[in-house]
């Protein structure tokens, strides 16, 4: 019988070095992560296909309370239209709503063979800045994204289309955008996955990186 390859389907662990790529948004009662309340965080988990390309599998968000002696810039809240005393925001402790929002990022780590999550942002060491903080104030160890290794669309953007700007990356992409629905966190981090996805599978498209080859003793089928 003729020898004949089989190829193996693409596995996103093998696309980052190991890391899954999660989509994070967050707002915030002001830029500085130590001092500035934490308001919203969003996680969107990316997959992969069997052809190689990316797409966005699942996403979720909270409202958070402001720690105790946070500061709370009323500029910040005016930008963001976030409303703290709204009765229907149902937000939650920052430690307990971060606990929650990592099990289905720790679940899809496992599920995919990665190592750990890498986390992608607009801007993402800002976001990533925060998400340590809040998780340095509420003792939570195990932390399921790299400590400071990152994706930042702002720069990827920057260098596929020229733009640098959420609203305009997208729309250089071609990724609808609505800026009466912009800084929500759930909105922005949809969009940002959405923008992550587009330059990561044109840059496939273009050749630029390819499914590393399957080992010898899994490239083929044995001799009958």
């Amino acid at each position: 019988m003729e020898t004949y390859s089989v190829p193996s389907p693409p596995l996103i662990s093998g696309r980052f070095r190991g890391f899954l790529p999660v989509v994070v948004d967050i707002e915030s009662g002001g830029f500085n992560a130590r001092t500035d309340a934490l308001l919203e965080v969003a996680v969107v988990i990316l997959a992969m296909d069997e052809s190689g390309k990316l797409f966005i599998k699942e996403s979720m968000s909270k409202n958070i309370d402001p720690f105790p002696g946070a500061i709370v810039e009323k500029s910040a809240l005016e930008f963001t239209g976030i409303d703290l005393f709204d009765p229907e925001r149902l937000s939650e402790e920052e430690g307990d709503a971060l606990r929650q929002l990592f099990q289905p990022i720790r679940r899809e780590v496992s599920k995919t063979g990665c190592t750990r999550a890498v986390m992608v942002g607009h801007n993402a060491h800002f976001d990533l800045g925060f998400i340590n903080a809040a998780m340095h104030r509420s003792q939570i160890k195990r932390n399921p994204f790299h400590p400071f290794s990152c994706f930042d669309t702002s720069t990827l953007a920057g260098l596929a289309f020229g733009q640098t700007v959420l609203a305009k990356a997208c729309q250089a992409a071609g990724i609808e955008f609505n800026n009466k629905e912009a800084h929500s966190a759930l909105y922005d981090a949809l969009r940002t996955a959405e923008l992550f996805c587009t330059i990561v599978n044109r840059w496939r498209d273009l050749g630029g990186w390819c499914e590393p080859p399957a080992s010898p003793e899994d490239d083929s089928e044995p001799q009958s």
